[in-house]
């Protein structure tokens, strides 16, 4: 039987989960901004944050997917493949390390980093397998430039944002979507 907890995580993961479907709308008409703002990866790290890393994982993961096959972007393969280890990484790094390190806003960033760092390292050996897969090169450049270089506004953005989200939303919540070391 849920709990009233697990209810409330449910009811906001499935709330981050449509932002991470309609958020993308507002970069839509231009595809390079979507690439440079990544809007996708905000409700999924704040998924990770107060849901916990399971649920903050499976958002990440089925978001991208359900967006390819619901509006047909990003495309399948290899972008929302690629995608979906990505954001699954973000929004499980972020609740694991959230719900483990103390509370200090210092881990907040090292959360969110830490999580940052790891999905762009998964998203790289994704697209490797995936272009390994199709005889395509993805090399070291590629990979610079489409994890770190054409994403800076995306990733400014999340470092300024995302900490300031979760530490106001960490004192209004209810106790039951604070992530603790309940797992």
């Amino acid at each position: 039987m849920l709990g009233k907890a697990n209810i409330h995580k449910l009811a906001v993961s499935a709330m981050m989960l449509a932002l991470a479907l309609v958020l993308p709308f507002l970069t839509g008409q231009i595809p390079q901004v979507g690439k440079m703002l990544c809007p996708m990866h905000f409700p999924v790290l704040l998924c990770g944050f107060f849901c916990g890393p399971w649920l903050g994982a499976a958002v990440g993961f089925c978001a991208p997917l359900l967006r390819s096959f619901i509006f047909g972007v990003p495309h399948l393969v290899p972008d929302a493949v690629a995608m979906c280890f990505e954001l699954a990484v973000y929004g499980a790094m972020a609740g694991l390390l959230y719900s483990r390190l103390p509370r200090r806003r210092v881990f907040v960033y090292v959360s969110l980093l830490a999580a940052m760092l790891a999905g762009r390292l998964v998203w790289g050996g994704a697209r490797v397998v995936l272009y390994g897969i199709g005889q395509s090169e993805f090399g070291w450049a590629a990979f610079i430039a489409g994890a770190f270089t054409k994403a800076i506004p995306g990733i400014i953005a999340q470092i300024l944002l995302i900490p300031i989200l979760v530490i106001a939303l960490e004192r209004v919540l209810p106790d039951s979507l604070k992530n603790r070391n309940d797992y």
